[in-house]
């Protein structure tokens, strides 16, 4: 039997707004590594590590089409994407995953 997987392409954002586009599909441990800079990389050299903007899909290869739209994206379309869902940037990370991290 196939199981239907959830994939997930974010957005993460620093505090001075530097943006991080990401497709997984484990949200929640993806951006946990973010936030505890577990791995080397512009992420953790930036401090990207707020949710600011997500999207699902059962489709990896939507997933990886998706992505790879996004980052082809001049920056003023990815920062009206945000704020048309998220318009005071808040860290979509806990009320998604809990605060337990």
């Amino acid at each position: 039997m196939v199981q239907d997987k959830t994939y997930y392409v974010y957005m993460l954002a620093s505090n001075s707004r530097v943006l991080y586009i990401g497709m997984t599909s484990n949200l929640c441990q993806r951006v946990y590594q973010h936030k505890h800079k577990i791995f080397q990389g512009f992420t953790k050299r930036y401090a990207v590590d707020k949710l600011v903007y997500y999207e699902e899909t059962n489709n990896v290869w939507e997933a990886i089409r998706r992505e790879k739209q996004l980052k082809k994206w001049r920056r003023e379309k990815k920062i009206s994407l945000i704020e048309n869902v998220n318009p005071g940037w808040y860290d979509l990370y806990e009320e998604l995953c809990g605060k337990g991290e």
